[in-house]
């Protein structure tokens, strides 16, 4: 499937209809999911629909905008008004939100086309898509594969080229990680940047959506259309939004002075050699395109992690004591009284891995602890954000891996929820901080699988991130591969 552009332009010169592009993608669909499976729900009525209202515009001699008439999934933890929300959990099976999210609402505005609601890991806890409740997303380069989480259905889709664009949540890493695995360039906003009003909270202070695209340019097309002020969310930032894709430029050294920032503590023990060397020529070529590099340390990076999985999960347990089966989704069928039909409705409703992380948060949360635990996670993320702002007073960006290995197999991870939480080991600081990360290919391993490279920016500044992105993107051909579903 072509470009957001390139599709815009054959709309507005009716080379195409909004219509044939809908098809093109609902029949690709249906070609390609018995094997990726990254759609829970397509809404191809509802898409066909839209996609009418566009051609009628465009008829009329209306305007459109560069989304009109596009091809978009949704991951499914953002409410979307008649059709099924799930967190890909059993306990919101059949909940059908009476209200739009603010980026779906804005999406339809824009004249976009949903064509569904994407896999995720259930409740958005997890790293590969394997905690969802109802199936396994494949990675489209290797159907035997994980495709990463907790936003791998999004990423997958893309990847598949069963839409052109799709937007996915992160709360540790479920852009950066899975679009490091699937091959697409996914950026996880400055949190407040992008509403989260109808996005289903996993960690209230983390959570953030954000666009995945298979290139810089449609992905900061999509982030232009859902960034900006809301006041229905109380943490949505009221400042104006740049036009990302204006200020993308194939070379860095007409923008003058960049300074690049390695940082030293991704690299070393744990590091998969192969993605080592895919990063360190990547950093040489920014090089070559103008920039200066710098080695930066960030001393508390590593502690970003166990600070993360008690935060994360104190939130959680907040975040998930409203569902207990009376107000809405899964409720038991046989409860004795009150009490039991909440232990019954939650212990059937939710997973293994959601169970875990509601009884850490509240074991971490509960009189006795909070002090040794939740606190002392809180003060940890403080001098990781502190290691950020001293970093950023030495240069403009910084750069590691996405994620320390290429795609692993599905079930290699499952029995050792350890090993598993390792897989975010790059990406959670980003999210303790608040800061914009972006991830892009950047090359292959031996086994044809992409390695991602993750740039970090200062708050807010994400048309610096997409400028770099791009300028990188120019000069490499690795956007430019597709995984072979046909034969594959």
């Amino acid at each position: 499937m072509a470009s957001i552009r390139e599709l815009h332009k054959q709309l507005i010169k009716k080379e195409r209809s909004a219509v044939e592009i809908a098809k093109e993608a609902l029949q690709r669909i249906e070609a390609v999911e018995p094997k990726v499976r990254s759609f829970l729900c397509v809404t191809a009525d509802r898409a066909l629909e839209q996609a009418l209202a566009v051609d009628a515009k465009i008829a009329a001699g209306e305007e459109i905008g560069l989304l009109a008439g596009i091809p978009i999934a949704v991951k499914d933890n953002m409410c979307t008004k008649g059709i099924p929300t799930t967190c890909a959990s059993k306990i919101l099976e059949g909940f059908i939100p009476p209200y739009e999210s603010t980026v779906t609402q804005k999406l339809l505005d824009a004249g976009a086309v949903i064509v569904g609601k994407t896999n995720m890991d259930e409740f958005a806890m997890g790293s590969s898509t394997e905690t969802s409740a109802y199936q396994l997303t494949a990675n489209p380069w290797d159907l035997e594969r994980v495709p990463g989480g907790s936003s791998g259905g999004s990423a997958a889709a893309v990847s598949a080229d069963e839409c052109v664009v799709s937007l996915g949540s992160d709360t540790g890493g479920s852009i950066r990680l899975p679009a490091s695995f699937c091959g697409v360039v996914g950026l996880k906003p400055t949190y407040g940047l992008v509403s989260r009003f109808g996005l289903v909270a996993y960690g209230s202070s983390l959570d953030q959506i954000g666009p995945f695209g298979r290139s810089v340019e449609d992905t900061a097309i999509l982030l232009g259309a859902i960034a900006g002020y809301d006041p229905k969310d109380s943490t949505s930032l009221n400042v104006q939004i740049p036009d990302y894709a204006k200020a993308l430029k194939p070379n860095l050294k007409p923008r003058g002075f960049l300074r690049i920032g390695i940082i030293k503590e991704t690299f070393g023990e744990g590091l998969d050699p192969i993605v080592e060397k895919a990063i360190t020529k990547a950093i040489e070529q920014l090089q070559q395109l103008g920039a200066e590099i710098h080695v930066i340390s960030c001393p508390r990076f590593r502690y970003g992690l166990p600070a993360y999985y008690i935060i994360a999960p104190s939130e959680a347990s907040a975040n998930l004591a409203r569902y207990d089966g009376v107000k809405y989704g899964f409720r038991t069928s046989d409860p004795d009284n009150l009490m039991t039909m909440y232990t019954k409705t939650r212990a059937a409703g939710f997973g293994a891995e959601v169970k875990r992380r509601i009884m850490l948060g509240t074991y971490t949360l509960s009189a006795g602890y909070y002090d040794a635990y939740y606190l002392k996670a809180q003060k940890v993320r403080t001098l990781i954000k502190q290691d950020f702002d001293r970093a950023f007073e030495q240069v403009d960006i910084l750069v590691c891996p996405t994620a320390p290995t290429t795609a692993f197999k599905a079930g290699e991870k499952t029995a050792d929820p350890l090993s598993m939480y390792l897989s975010d080991l790059m990406t959670i600081p980003v999210n303790l901080a608040g800061l914009p990360g972006l991830s892009i290919p950047c090359g292959f391993d031996d086994q044809g699988l992409p390695i991602g490279l993750q740039m970090i920016g200062k708050l807010l500044r994400e048309d610096l991130l997409l400028e770099v992105a791009y300028a990188y993107e120019q000069a490499n051909p690795w956007h430019l591969r597709a995984p072979n579903l046909v034969n594959g």
